[in-house]
């Protein structure tokens, strides 16, 4: 049995502050402790040698935190997958990562009745084997989490975190908005994601915080829960913001104690994040971040003075550059690919039977995929992804200006720009937004049309400008351009 040093921070918490309630769950109320977290890596312990995978598919949020400390401070490897997953989803995610022990609550286990895989039930006193199936997982020494990812586009990818990586980056998170026992996070986010387990459950661990968890956003009682128990501030997604944008303002006790909201996931659109600002009292750190630097990347300044609308912030605890399609390294203000490089950031992804598969370039750095520019004083401002440029006519179009230029209109509340094929131009760029009031859908597509002649250069307007009810966003609260870009030739949309 190894011990880790999340390990020793998980027991040296659960002497010290036995009792005192870290992990609450919105819906029940239900209460995990450092003791419980503990409690739990015991029985991990019992029944897996070191470098064990196993899956958790917890609905239940509580049970995830415990199952996913308990897990890593083991010595296990953890792979957290999303438990509104079908069966046959999940069966073929856990197929392509070789595990074949999975954790499960009530809610979860039925998904796995019919197929062979060995199913642990968790509860409050420890695992219970409810399942034998053929025991085939293959061990994953040094890693302490597997994460499939694939972004918005693409196949996906296997991401290997060591706990060095985890760790690291919850440190430079809780140092950088200073917390301390007396924080207490609401984090409304899908917990398989990246985000919600270094930024909420990572970060609590090595702040001694507490954090408030969900089975997901909900908009009717979202501030009621904040306000019940004690939320200092938010871990959100710019969809959540634009919704509570819309919403009633809480009472000024609760705004009082909220220090901030810290913004990830998708790019925050500038007018959503001054109307939440100006309506609620509460600053936003717009941030960036990725699974394979184990989340945050950069975050503005935690000094609301400092911040810098539209941009994403200074990196945090790595290095990064911005170069050009043959490499080369650019300057201040120009736009060119994001590259990373740090002791948070991976080297390899895992393909096939585990085998690595390099991650990095010749010299050494992460190609993002991400798009983006330094401004003379380091902060980085992301111009969209590399494979969402719209090629038109051998000019660059990229989809974040024409959609900031766009929610500058009070009566758009999210917009999205994608390019459509055209046979003579290459593409064209073309804009969904969804709005206040769709009865004036003719007007408005006017006004916008408009506004992007006053704003934009001639090859970077919109051909079409399409009043939508929603965009498609995934679960991680980003757009999903694929699924635009499918409805263009589908004619899955609502022409004015």
């Amino acid at each position: 049995m190894r011990e880790t040093s999340l390990s020793r921070l998980v027991n040296y918490r659960a002497t010290h502050n036995q009792v005192a309630p870290i992990y609450m769950e919105a819906r029940t109320g239900k209460v995990t402790t450092w003791v419980d977290v503990a409690a739990q890596a015991e029985h991990w312990r019992h029944n897996w040698s070191p470098g064990t995978t196993v899956g958790i598919v917890l609905a239940s949020p509580g049970a995830f935190c415990r199952a996913y400390l308990a897990g890593i401070a083991a010595g296990a490897c953890v792979v957290p997958i999303d438990p509104s997953a079908t069966a046959a989803e999940l069966v073929t995610t856990l197929d392509t990562l070789e595990v074949a022990d999975v954790v499960v609550d009530e809610e979860t286990e039925v998904k796995f009745a019919d197929h062979a895989v060995s199913t642990w039930e968790i509860s409050e006193s420890g695992l219970r084997r409810s399942n034998v199936g053929a025991t085939r997982s293959t061990p994953a020494t040094g890693y302490a989490v597997l994460m499939a990812t694939s972004g918005t586009t693409g196949r996906p990818k296997i991401v290997p975190l060591k706990e060095d990586h985890l760790l690291r980056v919850a440190t430079l998170i809780a140092e950088h908005l200073e917390l301390g026992s007396a924080d207490r996070c609401f984090s409304p986010l899908p917990l398989f994601h990246i985000n919600a387990q270094v930024v909420g459950v990572l970060s609590t661990l090595v702040a001694d915080s507490s954090l408030i968890v969900d089975d997901r956003f909900h908009r009717s009682d979202f501030w009621a829960i904040a306000d019940e128990l004690g939320a200092t501030w938010l871990n959100v997604v710019p969809a959540v913001l634009e919704i509570l944008n819309h919403d009633p303002v809480p009472t000024d006790a609760t705004l009082s104690r909220l220090r901030f909201a810290r913004s990830a996931s998708s790019t925050l659109p500038i007018s959503v994040l001054e109307t939440f600002t100006s309506r609620f009292g509460i600053g936003v750190i717009e941030t960036y971040g990725m699974t394979e630097a184990a989340s945050q990347i950069a975050a503005n300044p935690l000094d609301e003075a400092r911040r810098r609308p539209g941009s994403v912030g200074h990196l945090i605890g790595l290095e990064g550059r911005i170069v050009d399609e043959g490499g080369k390294g650019l300057g201040p203000e120009a736009i060119g690919a994001v590259e990373l490089r740090g002791r948070n950031v991976i080297d390899a992804y895992l393909g096939a039977h585990r085998v690595p598969r390099r991650a990095l370039t010749d010299d050494g750095w992460l190609p993002t995929g991400d798009l983006g520019r330094f401004d003379e004083d380091g902060f980085l401002y992301l111009a969209g992804r590399s494979d969402e440029v719209i090629n038109r006519s051998g000019e660059k179009v990229y989809p974040r200006e024409i959609e900031e230029v766009l929610l500058r209109n009070p009566q758009v509340l999210a917009a999205a720009v994608v390019g459509r094929p055209n046979a003579t131009l290459g593409a064209e760029p073309v804009a969904f937004v969804t709005v206040v009031d769709p009865s004036r859908r003719a007007e408005l597509v006017a006004e916008l049309q408009a506004q992007c002649v006053t704003a934009l250069s001639r090859y970077k307007r919109p051909v079409e400008v399409l009043v939508v009810d929603e965009l498609p966003v995934g679960k991680s609260g980003k757009t999903a351009p694929n699924v635009l870009r499918a409805s263009l030739s589908g004619e899955v949309r609502r022409r004015a």
